[in-house]
């Protein structure tokens, strides 16, 4: 007889799903002392941006907009460590993250069935590894579902699905009648040039074929080096939760009989390209959204989210699919404006009833018309920065999440800024060390680690230069934070295609971010280094040393990631 191992986890913060909100809260959390848990259903992290999937890493449009923080220290580690952009590879990036983490406990194929409560707070979740056939049971203080499915909704947290009446929140893009419909889900394929001979595809006999009239004809028709096919969408209509492997089935005929449609038309613009890999398991965009303390809603996207407990931010379109998906003879979705960047509310990531419970990714307490927007990856990862951050702070104060918007909710802003998460509207506080000493650049203290607009917020510096604070007298010195550019404009972003010569170019990590870089201090007018830096990838870094007294501190750039440059672009440098 087969005894089931069972096994007991205690956490500070116990984190359900790994894709990119949830690797975000739990490096956040692990970071800022939480000894965390990290549960995660498939074999590799990631979610809708894993091998698995292999959706885009999208968010803010604008590239003064981009997200930054831990999200911005992952794309450019792939980019270091994944210079060839493999999707399979980038799994691992993100495995190499989240172990690098000695607070944060990995279960990996762990699936969460069920959870306790007492008292309005979860005590713990039971989770079945289908790996090891073990079963856990995870106690934690606190909470967060990033899972995306809301599955401890089992706590009896308040949720809703479907859409609101364009009059329940004032939306004008909402429909008339509220109705339990969402988007739809999506099983993405990636295809590879080749060069070769056209060779037919035959798509297997339980696929659909399509003809002349097919939905979705002009879509297959389009330029295959831009496109992902994220337009094969079905599931609206159903419950994109329940009806998952149905959706998938339906979706698997009608991928592969697009394919077979683009590659044998004959107007030959799929002649050369072959299907390289397609998804088994499908993407989903929407299902169930989290009650918190605060709803938001279209308007309030519209208009910048201005809100005094802004923790993130947004800033995609309003991106909404039509539930009926593929088959809906319009357009698959409507790209209704949304400003870049716009706030995104704490009271918006903690559940209105349950008193431990985070919630960060698609899930968060928002409209239908909201979360078409803030849906995307990479504002949901700036959401798990944000609960991840939110949590420690909980401990710290011995408060609950209601608790840190009621008491500490300008501390939560300070410390997700210094920690490089940007918030619009706002500007990092400045150490006092810094703002006594004589500064070379005043844009190295201005609390804007970024450009804006006409507003470059940095200052070039030459290899072998240096940018530097001078002190009147000798001070004690233990810290620096230095935030160079990593290059806004490139969006970092995964692709589907391979086989053409811009694809197969080695991604590599930007000109204007320093590689090697030293630390000096001027003692007994000397200049000793007090920190080497090589192989630096990393756009935010808050180094700490022994300290030691110091007449001025000075940063010396020595090598960029390229060969070209004679610079490298710093938006801050500051001394503690």
């Amino acid at each position: 007889m087969m005894i089931i191992p069972e096994k007991q986890l205690s956490a500070d913060f116990v984190v359900v799903g790994g894709g990119m909100a949830g690797v975000c809260a739990a490096v956040a959390a692990a970071r800022n002392g939480l000894k965390t848990v990290l549960v995660q259903d498939r074999p590799m992290l990631g979610g809708n941006a894993s091998s698995e999937i292999r959706m885009w890493v999208c968010g803010a449009h604008g590239k003064d907009q981009k997200e930054a923080g831990i999200l911005e220290e992952i794309l450019l580690e792939n980019y270091y460590l994944n210079p060839t952009l493999r999707f399979t590879v980038w799994d691992d990036v993100l495995y190499t993250v989240v172990k690098r983490e000695p607070n944060i406990t990995l279960l990996l194929n762990t699936t969460v069935e069920d959870v306790s409560v007492e008292n309005g707070a979860i005590r713990s979740v039971s989770a079945w590894n289908l790996h090891s056939y073990t079963r856990y049971t995870i106690s934690g203080r606190f909470f967060a579902d990033c899972s995306g499915d809301s599955i401890l909704r089992l706590s009896g947290a308040e949720y809703r699905t479907g859409r609101e009446a364009s009059s329940e929140f004032g939306e004008s893009h909402a429909p008339e009648t509220a109705d339990k419909k969402t988007m739809g889900n999506s099983i993405l394929i990636q295809v590879r040039k080749t060069n070769g001979p056209h060779r037919p595809f035959v798509a297997p006999e339980w696929a659909y074929h399509f003809n002349d009239d097919a939905a979705r004809r002009e879509w297959m028709l389009r330029d295959l080096r831009t496109d992902n096919f994220w337009w094969m969408e079905f599931g609206g209509l159903q419950d994109t939760i329940a009806d998952a492997d149905e959706i998938r089935d339906e979706l698997l005929k009608i991928a592969y009989g697009c394919w077979e449609y683009i590659k044998n038309n004959p107007d030959g613009h799929a002649a050369e390209w072959e299907l390289d890999w397609i998804g088994k398991l499908p993407g989903k965009r929407e299902n169930i959204r989290y009650v918190g303390d605060h709803i938001l809603t279209q308007p309030e996207v519209e208009a910048e989210g201005r809100f005094p407990d802004v923790v993130c931010h947004g800033g995609w379109s309003m991106d909404n699919h039509h539930p009926e998906a593929f088959y809906y003879p319009g357009p698959p979705t409507i790209f209704h404006p949304a400003p870049s960047p716009f706030g995104i509310p704490y009271r918006s990531l903690y559940s209105r009833n349950i008193g431990n419970l985070f919630f960060a990714g698609r899930n968060i307490s928002c409209s239908h018309m909201a979360m078409s927007s803030t849906r995307v990856m990479a504002t949901c990862a700036t959401m798990g920065q944000a609960i991840g951050t939110a949590a420690a702070l909980a401990v710290r104060h011995n408060t609950d999440p209601r608790g840190i918007w009621k008491e500490h909710v300008e501390e939560l802003r300070d410390t997700l800024m210094e920690q490089d998460q940007f918030i619009p509207f706002a500007k990092r506080k400045i150490s006092a060390l810094s703002l006594a000493a004589k500064v070379s650049d005043e844009a190295l203290r201005n609390g804007m680690d970024r450009s804006l607009g006409d507003d470059d917020n940095g200052v070039w510096v030459k290899l072998g230069g240096d940018c530097r604070y001078e002190f009147a007298k000798p001070e004690t010195v233990r810290s620096v934070r230095i935030v160079f550019d990593s290059d806004f404009s490139d969006v970092k972003r995964m692709r589907n295609i391979e086989g053409i010569p811009e694809n197969d170019a080695l991604r590599r990590l930007p000109a204007t971010l320093a590689r090697d870089f030293r630390v000096e201090i001027l003692s007994a007018g000397k200049w000793t280094p007090v920190l080497t830096v090589k192989e630096n990838r990393k756009r935010y870094l808050r180094l700490n040393f022994d300290p030691v007294s110091a007449e001025a501190v000075r940063l010396v750039p020595e090598t960029s990631w390229s060969s070209d440059a004679d610079n490298v672009h710093v938006f801050a440098f500051e001394v503690e």
